[in-house]
């Protein structure tokens, strides 16, 4: 589905976007969250945009989680263990995720980086390059289909002007070591020719914990041409490649508290780990066939493969009908997307109508292996488990966006969705029998919002819709019971959304927005982990209400603050936990920060993160204690001839609190908290040389 996209028409940011001085004010965007241009406080949904000078600046710009504290009911948990994925929930939805990224709509360039199934992941994004990353929350995330609680999209700039080189590095605690290399421009005048980025980086660190240990390169290009005057066409492709990543498990509260740089002894004793690679390619091609009438058409594919060493206990595994402690993943997907947009008038007003179809297809051969040979513990012993299994989702969408007059603005959209999940058993063998099986979900997906311009600058909105999520290949894998086969007992996950907000915009005041939502779900998806295996089970309904708010202004020229704070109370509202809190979700977040950064000369910032408590299962039994830390950088960029020269140094958690930088949700052997870094430090420099 790399066409449902929000995306972002304004002026484009140059080479050196991270050198770039704000605006004296905040300008007025275009964004196409709903599929169709307009400025973003028309639209009645909540929608977000981090520019690729705030992901890079006085940043490692190796996790994605760096710079998301900006938007409001967001919440991305750096979990200092690279053998899982960042922790990113968007209102509640994405929490339950023991790795990979469930419940929200993920895309790269396009691309998708959520598959069929629902499961998602980041570690192919390139920060270097990155121009902006957008954030739809609300019921119009429904509009994506399948486990779209959110849609969370980056998107790499376009090869623009004289070709330039550029090299960074960054250097940290606990061995951080980034290596970064970039080479970007146009092969015609005024961006007539065509337009490429190409960079790759190598990236290691011996990590905060001990058996923390990664290391990850990665690559990517993105071309841009135009072969006639009225179409374009985008080709991207990326390759990651993880070749270890230990795993640390989580600790125990007792663990935590002796010791928060310690390491589980079942982590030591079977050597868990990861490792991974991902190649991956996708082309865009846009025509416009009239001022009226205009084609897009994707098409991508790729390939994955993941091997991962779990710490299950041998007694466990030796039972002939468990799959074993080593999953060996290899995955083939691809997919495909046409939309057509059509502009015209209905009584007198501007009308946009958007129609499209999306299908996604996705092959796994999952192989489970012994974790153990003979008393030998953390190497790949006897097959255990061999199935193939196939995904594909075939969606249908349609759209409309009517200004009605100048004030108002309507919006609706209907997405009809069709999962298929198909399971052939290759591994009988003995007792084991055959667990081949099949399961059909399907969904109506309806949305409308209207919004209201009050004043020139001030606009009131309220969006009502329906999702739903189905359950993933990872979590229909392993059942309750530790029994064999498929979970196709899994129900997916159904909600009702209702949003409503305001938003303004002026150079007095800046840019402020305020939204209050309530989502109910039924068959709520949660997991629980179990002698090292994740099972996923439904809980019955769910209730989650919020209030998000956010604030960005712009001074003197050079001078930006920020403000992002949610109030989330998620609740279980039937079953044996009724009225318990979701966990993993904090009920209050804040962001704060300040900086100063011309395009040349000293620069300085500092930022302010706090978070309340977090439960850590569904009995809310226990809870990592609320924090809040302090991060402060500065920096200097200069002009050298024909050189442009940048450095910083940067320290976080300043005043050294000790915290848990997330929970893994439900553990069942009570390994909830992951610790975050004590003080630490960073430094950087970078050179960017025309070519």
């Amino acid at each position: 589905m790399p066409l449902l996209v929000c995306s972002t028409t304004a002026l484009p940011l140059s080479g050196h976007a991270q050198t770039q001085a704000p605006a004296p004010a905040l300008a007025a965007t275009v964004v196409t969250a709903t599929r169709t241009e307009a400025d973003p406080l028309a639209v009645p949904a909540s929608v977000e945009r981090i520019d690729g000078d705030a992901l890079r600046l006085g940043r490692a710009q190796v996790n994605i989680s760096e710079a998301l504290g900006t938007v409001p009911g967001l919440q991305a948990r750096e979990r200092q263990n690279y053998a899982q994925d960042v922790q990113i929930s968007m209102r509640g939805f994405g929490t339950r995720a023991t790795f990979g990224i469930r419940g929200l709509r993920l895309y790269v360039d396009g691309i998708p980086a959520t598959q069929p199934d629902g499961q998602g992941q980041l570690s192919h994004v390139d920060l270097a390059s990155a121009e902006r990353i957008e954030v739809l929350r609300g019921p119009f995330s429904a509009l994506y289909g399948n486990s779209s609680g959110g849609v969370l999209q980056v998107f790499t700039e376009e090869g623009r002007g004289a070709p330039r080189l550029r090299l960074d590095t960054a250097a940290g605690s606990d061995g951080l070591l980034r290596f970064g290399a970039k080479v970007s421009g146009n092969t015609g005048p005024n961006d007539s020719g065509v337009g490429y980025v190409v960079s790759a980086s190598r990236f290691s660190t011996d990590g905060y914990r001990e058996h923390s240990e990664a290391r990850r390169l990665l690559a990517n290009a993105k071309l841009t041409l135009r072969p006639h005057e009225d179409g374009k066409l985008t080709l991207v492709a990326n390759r990651v490649v993880l070749p270890k990543a230990d795993d640390p498990l989580g600790l125990s509260r007792a663990q935590w508290q002796a010791n928060p740089r310690g390491v589980d002894p079942a982590a030591l004793r079977f050597d868990t780990r990861k490792n991974m690679d991902q190649t991956q390619a996708g082309l865009v091609y846009e025509h416009y066939l009239s001022e009226a009438h205009a084609l897009q058409a994707t098409l991508y594919g790729g390939q994955r493969g993941t091997t991962q060493f779990q710490s299950i206990p041998v007694a466990v595994q030796d039972n002939p009908r468990h799959p074993g402690g080593v999953i060996d993943l290899d995955r083939d997907y691809a997919g495909a997307d046409l939309r057509w947009t059509w502009r015209t008038e209905l009584a007198d007003a501007p009308l946009s109508v958007v129609a499209g179809l999306a299908y996604d297809g996705l092959r796994e051969d999952r192989r489970g292996y012994a974790n153990f040979v003979g008393s030998t513990l953390g190497v790949q012993g006897a097959l255990r488990r061999n199935e193939r299994n196939r995904v594909n989702n075939f969606d249908k969408y349609l759209q409309a966006d009517w200004r009605v007059t100048q004030h108002w603005t309507v919006n609706a959209g209907l997405r009809h969705s069709r999962v298929r999940f198909d399971s052939q058993d290759r591994y009988v063998v003995g007792v084991n029998p055959d667990d081949s099986g099949q399961a059909r979900y399907g969904a109506t997906l309806p949305v409308v919002g209207a919004s209201f311009a009050i004043t020139e600058s001030l606009r009131v909105y309220a969006s009502v819709g329906k999702g739903f999520e189905t359950p993933t290949l990872n979590e229909l894998s392993y059942r309750p019971d530790q029994q064999p086969g498929l979970n196709f007992g899994l129900q997916p996950a159904r909600s009702k959304s209702v949003e409503a907000g305001l938003k303004h915009r002026s150079a007095a005041l800046g840019e402020w927005t305020a939204a209050v939502f309530r989502t109910c779900t039924e068959d709520e998806i949660v997991t629980s982990t179990v002698n090292g295996r994740s099972t996923a089970q439904n809980a019955g309904k769910t209730r989650r209400n919020g209030l998000e708010l956010a604030w960005e202004q712009r001074h003197l020229q050079h001078l930006r603050t920020q403000v992002a704070a949610t109030f989330l109370d998620a609740r279980y509202r039937d079953g044996a936990n009724a009225g318990a809190r979701l966990p993993g979700l904090a009920k209050s977040s804040l962001y704060a920060s300040a900086g100063w950064v011309p395009p040349q000369g000293w620069r300085a910032g500092a930022d302010w993160r706090a978070l309340s408590r977090v439960m850590v299962n569904d009995a809310n039994s226990d809870a990592a204690a609320g924090y809040g830390v302090l991060g402060l950088y500065t920096g200097y960029a200069a002009r050298l001839g024909s050189w442009q020269l940048e450095g910083f140094v940067r320290a976080d958690n300043l005043l050294d609190k000790r915290y848990a930088g997330s929970v893994i949700v439900n553990e069942g052997n009570s390994r909830f908290f992951e610790p975050a870094p004590g003080r630490n430090w960073l430094v950087g420099l970078s050179a960017t040389l025309p070519l």
